[in-house]
């Protein structure tokens, strides 16, 4: 993996410093490498500067959506610097028809003040479209220059293979679904599929609304916190680093936390440039396997 120095005057960082590295992760089989933490924007509400406290670090991939309402506060966050930047955005499922497609995408560019998006998903499938017509319409966008790649959201096995099957030219390189220490049951099937034909998961919710983040007095699995805890003591990173480096650790995965302030950001970011051990690995499956 490719690595990218960046610095942050005026951020701490959980383990007391200002200097990143953040791995790159290849999407899909593009050739083309990503933040393996990104930023998402769902539920968000933190303006601009969390983005750009994101960015200064290497989180240059950031994920939008036209049911979000936040296209327009990326498009504030990343002007200037487009070209530095990954843009991901996507189609509502209830915008699936061909014009729909193409109406929508022109609005998300609109939004987002640029001329192309870096990364084009339909957010959820649509069972009253014909996955062959919302396809069409995807590759038509990369065909005109608005789109690069395309991926989908929130698509089962089934679901990604036959829209894989109504592509002509051009792959989907990447299917942004739930996946946390949490919430696993991605791991029995679309993982392995997605490993097998160079699909890049875009992990979202993956401290899982704030969970695996902070000690609870209460927690859901008093085990898989005490892991938690004690990964986080020997690593001498936070929870919430410890639980994005576990969501991280397979190369297929990105993944896309979001946080309401530049600090929590810059936490976040810190949860690249290390890894956990094999042991260490285990031991979090272990205490959250039953869950």
């Amino acid at each position: 993996m490719l690595k990218t120095r960046n610095t942050l005057k005026g951020i701490q960082l959980a383990n007391d410093t200002t200097d990143l590295l953040m791995e790159l992760k290849e999407l899909g089989r593009t050739g083309v490498r990503v933040p393996e933490i990104g930023i998402g924007v769902w539920r968000y509400s933190g303006g601009v500067e969390p983005l750009r406290a994101g960015i200064a670090m290497g989180a240059s991939l950031i994920d939008t959506a036209e049911v979000y309402g936040t296209e327009d506060v990326v498009g504030q966050a990343v002007s200037g610097m487009r070209e530095r930047l990954f843009i991901a955005t996507k189609v509502s499922g209830q915008h699936l028809r061909y014009d729909e497609v193409m109406h929508a995408a022109e609005a998300s560019l609109q939004r987002l003040r640029t001329n192309y998006i870096d990364l084009y998903q339909i957010h959820w499938p649509g069972n009253f479209v014909p996955i062959q017509e919302t396809m069409r319409a995807m590759e038509t966008l990369v065909d005109r220059g608005m789109v690069r790649y395309l991926g989908v959201s929130n698509f089962s096995v089934e679901e990604l293979h036959q829209a894989r099957l109504a592509m002509t030219h051009h792959p989907i390189v990447s299917n942004q679904v739930l996946y946390n220490l949490n919430r696993r049951e991605i791991e029995a099937q679309l993982i392995p599929y997605c490993e097998a034909n160079g699909i890049t998961i875009i992990a979202y919710t993956p401290l899982d609304d704030g969970r695996l983040a902070r000690h609870s007095q209460y927690p859901r699995n008093p085990q898989g916190q005490q892991a938690l805890e004690f990964v986080a003591a020997q690593t001498s990173k936070t929870m919430a680093q410890v639980a994005l480096n576990w969501c991280i650790w397979r190369p297929s995965v990105i993944t896309i936390p979001k946080s309401n302030s530049a600090g929590r950001v810059a936490e976040n970011c810190g949860a690249s440039g290390w890894r956990l051990t094999k042991e260490q690995y285990e031991l979090l499956n272990r205490a959250f396997q039953s869950l």
